[in-house]
């Protein structure tokens, strides 16, 4: 009986590793072994970096907020720990955003709490 290899199958799925690996530079997207491992590592990154960028957004919010609060006179520390004694609960998304586009706001919210 001759050998049975599932050539359809594997053709499908370097294809489908190859149609991912597009647009790199070079062999890394043409070349099967060099572009499965692009394609490996890329979706590692993806992965991790799915995590890191809801750090990054916290990180920046919090930056913004500490710069609104400290020119109304505040620390950010001092400003997240009044807010949450007065029990206003508003997250640090919405505070951020009224920072930097309804600075008025921000201060009605600040003069609130102090």
């Amino acid at each position: 009986m001759p050998r049975s290899v599932n050539a359809v199958a594997s053709r499908a799925r370097r294809k489908k590793v190859l149609k991912l690996a597009k647009g790199n530079f070079g062999s890394r997207g043409n070349v099967w072994t060099v572009a499965k491992n692009t394609v490996e590592k890329g979706l590692q990154f993806a992965y991790r970096d799915r995590k890191n960028k809801k750090r990054n957004f916290r990180s920046l919010w919090i930056q913004r907020i500490n710069a609104a609060a400290r020119m109304s006179g505040m620390t950010y520390s001092e400003f997240m720990g009044r807010l949450n004694a007065k029990g206003i609960s508003l997250n640090r998304k919405v505070l951020a955003d009224l920072a930097m586009n309804h600075p008025k706001a921000f201060e009605a919210i600040v003069k609130q709490v102090k």
